[in-house]
C-alpha cells in the first residue's frame, strides 16, 4: 500500500517568477515534490536592479487611462515580458485574447485593484500551463463583502469544495472579488495573504513560502553583515519582530495558517536545498541562540510627564491617555515611576499635534511637568529563549555600555519574550551590533 504523503502549498513570490529562467527553476522545484499540490504565484518582479515590476507597469497602465492618456507603450512592455516568459519556457501558449480584453477594460476605467490583479492572473495562467495543472481564477474562489473586507469563512468553503475536486492547481495570489464581481485586492501581502488562505482551506500539512533569501536572519544584514539565519520561530516571536520593522512576513499574511496551526516555512528559490525558517505555534526545541531576533525603528519622541504622588491618584493614566485618544494618536510603550510616567510614540504623527497635545494633558491631568525629547529609537531583542536564560537585561545592558550607548528606555513584557530598549537615533545601528555581538558572535 502506498504512503499517504503530505499535503502541501506553494507560494514564490515575483524576484521567483521574474524571467523564464527563475520559472523553471520554480517548475523544478515543484515537480520534485509530489506532495506540492497547489502553487500561488505573485506577478513577475524586477529581472535586475533598475528593472520595472509588471505590477507597477499596470498601475502606470491605470492611472493613464483614468486620464485618458495613451499607455499602449506601457502596456506592450507588458506583453514582452509575458511573451519572453512564454517563449523561454518553450510552453504552446497564446495570452493575445487576454492582453485584449485587460487593455479593453483599462480603456473602461475597470480600477486601480482589477488593473493590479492582472499581473498575478496571467502569471497564474503561465504556471498552470508549464506545470499542467488545473487554473483557478482567484476571483471565483476568495471573496470580500460589499464593505470590501474579507469573507473568510466563505472564502473557506467555497475554495475548500473546489479544490477537494482538483489534484493539482493554480491559484493567482494577492486577488479576490467582490459581491457584484469586481475585482478587489488585498492590501498588503496579497500573494502571501492567498497562499496561507489556500492552506487554511484545503488544511494543509505544511505551507511552503518561497522567495529570494534562505529564511529569516536574527538581524537587518544592512546593519549586521551576514547576520546568522533563524531556524525556527514562533508565531508570538514572529509579530513582535515584525511590528519592529523586521523585513519577515507580515501577521496578516500567516493569520489563517496560524489560525489553524499549520506550520509555515519560508525557503529560497535560488537554493532549494537550504532549510529555511520555519514559523510554528510552539516549540519544544529551543534557540540557538538565548535571543531569536534584533529589530527596531528610527523616529520616537518620548513625552516625559512628572506629577508628585500620581501613583495614588486615581485615574491619573487614563486621564493622560485621553490626552492622546481625542487627536487621535496612539502610543508605543508606557514605562513609569512613582512620581514619572512616560510615553513613547512616533514622532511624525505627534509633532504637528504636539501642542495640542500638551494643553490637553495639563487641562485633563493637571501634572507638574511636562518635557519632550525626540530623535529615540526603540529596539526590540526577542526570544522565547530569555524565558529560561538568567541576566539577558543585565548582559544587553553590559554589551550597550561597553559600546558608549545611553539607554533612554527599557520596557520588559511579563511574557519575558522580549525587552524593548530606547537609545538616542545616532546610535541605533551601533545599539544593534552590539547586542548582536553579545549574543550571538561570543557563541559562534
Amino acid at each position: 500500500m502506498e504512503e499517504k504523503g503530505l499535503l502541501k502549498v506553494v507560494k514564490f513570490g515575483g524576484s521567483s517568477l521574474a524571467n523564464a529562467e527563475q520559472f523553471k527553476k520554480v517548475g523544478d522545484i515543484i515537480k520534485s515534490d509530489k506532495d506540492r499540490h497547489f502553487a500561488i504565484p505573485s506577478a513577475p518582479g524586477k529581472r535586475f536592479n533598475t528593472d520595472v515590476k509588471v505590477t507597477d507597469l499596470l498601475y502606470k497602465c491605470q492611472e493613464k487611462a483614468v486620464n485618458n492618456e495613451d499607455f499602449s507603450e506601457e502596456f506592450e512592455d507588458i506583453k514582452s515580458r509575458y511573451n519572453e516568459i512564454i517563449e523561454g519556457l518553450g510552453i504552446s501558449l497564446s495570452l493575445e485574447e487576454e492582453f485584449a480584453l485587460i487593455e479593453k477594460n483599462l480603456k473602461e476605467k475597470a480600477g486601480k485593484d482589477y488593473a493590479a490583479s492582472r499581473g498575478e492572473y496571467l502569471n497564474g495562467i503561465i504556471m498552470a500551463n508549464y506545470l499542467d495543472f488545473t487554473f483557478v481564477d482567484a476571483a471565483t474562489v476568495l471573496f470580500f463583502n460589499k464593505e470590501g473586507v474579507f469573507d473568510s469563512e466563505k472564502t473557506n468553503e467555497v475554495l475548500g469544495k473546489k479544490l477537494k475536486k482538483v489534484e493539482y492547481a493554480v491559484i493567482p495570489g494577492f486577488y479576490g472579488s467582490l459581491p457584484d464581481g469586481t475585482i478587489k485586492t488585498f492590501s498588503r501581502g496579497g500573494s502571501d495573504i492567498t497562499g496561507a488562505i489556500v492552506a487554511r482551506a484545503i488544511k494543509a500539512d505544511i505551507y511552503e513560502n518561497w522567495t529570494d533569501v534562505s529564511g529569516f536572519l536574527v538581524a537587518d544584514p544592512r546593519i549586521i553583515y551576514n547576520p546568522e539565519p533563524i531556524d525556527i520561530i514562533t508565531y508570538k516571536e514572529l509579530r513582535e519582530l515584525s511590528y519592529m520593522g523586521a523585513s519577515v512576513l507580515h501577521e496578516d499574511s500567516i493569520f489563517p495558517v496560524r489560525k489553524a496551526g499549520i506550520p509555515v516555512n519560508i525557503k529560497n528559490t535560488n537554493a532549494p536545498e537550504d532549510p529555511g525558517s520555519w514559523i510554528v505555534e510552539s516549540t519544544g526545541q529551543k534557540s540557538k541562540y538565548v535571543i531569536t531576533g534584533i529589530a527596531g525603528r528610527k523616529g520616537f519622541s518620548a513625552i516625559n510627564i512628572d506629577k508628585d504622588m500620581m501613583n495614588v491618584e486615581v485615574g491619573f493614566g487614563r486621564k493622560v491617555l485621553q490626552a492622546f485618544e481625542e487627536n487621535d494618536i496612539s502610543f508605543e510603550h508606557m514605562p513609569s515611576g512613582i512620581d514619572t510616567m512616560t510615553l513613547f510614540v512616533e514622532q511624525k504623527a505627534f509633532e504637528p499635534k504636539e501642542q495640542l497635545v500638551i494643553s490637553a494633558i495639563h487641562k485633563l491631568a493637571e501634572p507638574d511637568s511636562i518635557e519632550i525629547e525626540s530623535g529615540i529609537a526603540l529596539i526590540a531583542v526577542v526570544g522565547r529563549g530569555m524565558k529560561s536564560a538568567r541576566g539577558t537585561a543585565g548582559r544587553i545592558f553590559a554589551a550597550l555600555a561597553h559600546a558608549r550607548i545611553n539607554v533612554r528606555m527599557i520596557d520588559q513584557g511579563s511574557s519575558e519574550l522580549n525587552i524593548i530598549i530606547g537609545v538616542d537615533n545616532d546610535d541605533f545601528e551601533f545599539a544593534i551590533k552590539a547586542i548582536y555581538d553579545i549574543f550571538v558572535e561570543v557563541q559562534l
